[in-house]
């Protein structure tokens, strides 16, 4: 013994140590086990990849089967069979011998087989007076019929992690599909938006799909550009609220323009409900402060109440907010009222109210009674103020278009 291997008789071939305690293991079949050996080879078959076995190596595990002469392999069956190289090699299907030897050290080392070998280096058996076999030297196959359940197990290991992978890569070609679409959409409809930064972002990601990539691979770049497309959907998503309230806020210009006389709806833009629809369930709830509107477009839309800021100018949102205060005073608007409205829109929305009062205020008999009405419409989620600065803005002829 040298090195850890272990040199069978004259030398014929070396043998490791771990191929001599799977001959040892063998011996410690449970009794009465049987399995179907074709069975057990198709288990083999399915798990050859991860058993370090080709597909020569299961033609000539397939051959090797084929002497023994039962189906079924049992715990109390003589399970060695010893035919010849030649016969090997006519059924595996004229495979030459140096392939053959090649293989059967494959499926020896995969653990299925075990060399039983007599003391030239013979294959055959010794059968007794009535006939049976007594000794036999050869290939034993009873490792198949030890490591049946988890040759099962590791075969129906590998369908479930191909199918997972056949999954994945559906769904991966599906969705760079959809994000090549989406950006090809927004670039031929003129979108908003850095459309070229998206597509290169998205052609990086492509470039890193390997040509053989493993499951957890395309499941990485899966993620990566399943991102992407959330991205770009609520890029679109969002153009399309900003064209509804443009849309919204041109459809009022004409509401406003038309009102010369000093009812309380001189300015407020008509809402959903009021042309047949429910309230939107997106509108704020009440007492809900959420700045949706840029402190420049309020600006843009309502400059009179610049002069009402610290120093004659509002540079941020404390400054507006300041600025209304004064301006609810000058234009009689209560305490009360007001307070109502800030808890109602939230603060800077109140402000942003206020301002649009004053740029208006000519056309308006009671600013604190319209004000409530807008408080009252807010609360019911009838009303918006993004569609009453448009239509200021384009009343004012300020919009860029």
């Amino acid at each position: 013994m040298q090195g850890g291997h272990v040199t069978t008789p004259f030398g014929r071939r070396p043998m490791t140590l771990s191929l001599v305690k799977r001959q040892v293991a063998v011996t410690g079949i449970t009794p009465g086990k049987s399995v179907d050996k074709w069975s057990v080879f198709r288990d083999v078959s399915e798990a050859r990849g991860a058993l370090g076995l080709q597909d020569r190596s299961l033609a000539v595990l397939d051959a090797l089967l084929s002497f023994y002469p039962d189906n079924e392999l049992r715990q109390d069956a003589q399970l060695i069979v010893f035919p010849s190289n030649a016969q090997l090699t006519l059924r595996a299907h004229g495979i030459a011998g140096a392939t053959l030897r090649r293989h059967l050290a494959l499926l020896v080392e995969a653990g299925v087989i075990v060399r039983r070998d007599s003391a030239n280096g013979k294959r055959y058996s010794r059968k007794g007076r009535a006939g049976e076999i007594e000794n036999a030297f050869g290939f034993d196959i009873s490792p198949l019929l030890m490591r049946a359940e988890e040759l099962a197990g590791m075969a129906q290991q590998i369908a479930a992690d191909r199918a997972a992978f056949r999954r994945a890569r559906e769904n991966l070609t599906i969705c760079r599909r959809d994000v090549r679409k989406l950006i090809t959409a927004a670039l031929e409809e003129g979108a908003s938006g850095d459309w070229a930064m998206i597509e290169e972002v998205y052609i990086r990601l492509v470039s890193r799909i390997p040509r053989s990539p493993t499951l957890a691979e395309v499941t990485t770049i899966l993620d990566e550009i399943d991102l992407l497309r959330g991205e770009i959907v609520n890029t679109l998503e969002m153009q399309q609220k900003t064209q509804h309230i443009s849309t919204n806020g041109a459809q009022n210009e004409r509401h406003i323009q038309n009102s010369n006389t000093e009812s309380i709806n001189e300015l407020e833009p008509r809402s959903e409900y009021e042309q047949g629809e429910t309230p939107s369930e997106n509108h704020r709830r009440k007492g809900e402060a959420t700045r949706t509107l840029p402190l420049g477009l309020v600006l843009k839309a309502c400059p009179d109440i610049g002069a009402y800021g610290p120093g004659g100018a509002i540079s941020c949102w404390r400054d507006l907010m300041n600025a209304a205060v004064v301006v609810r005073s000058m234009l009689g608007v209560s305490p009360s009222a007001y307070q109502d409205a800030c808890e109602a829109m939230g603060q800077e929305d109140a402000a942003v109210a206020i301002a649009c009062i004053l740029e208006r205020g000519g056309q308006i008999n009671s600013a604190g009674g319209y004000l409530r009405e807008l408080t009252r419409r807010t609360e019911r989620g009838e009303f918006s103020l993004g569609p009453m600065l448009m239509a200021l803005l384009r009343l004012s002829g300020k919009t860029d278009r």
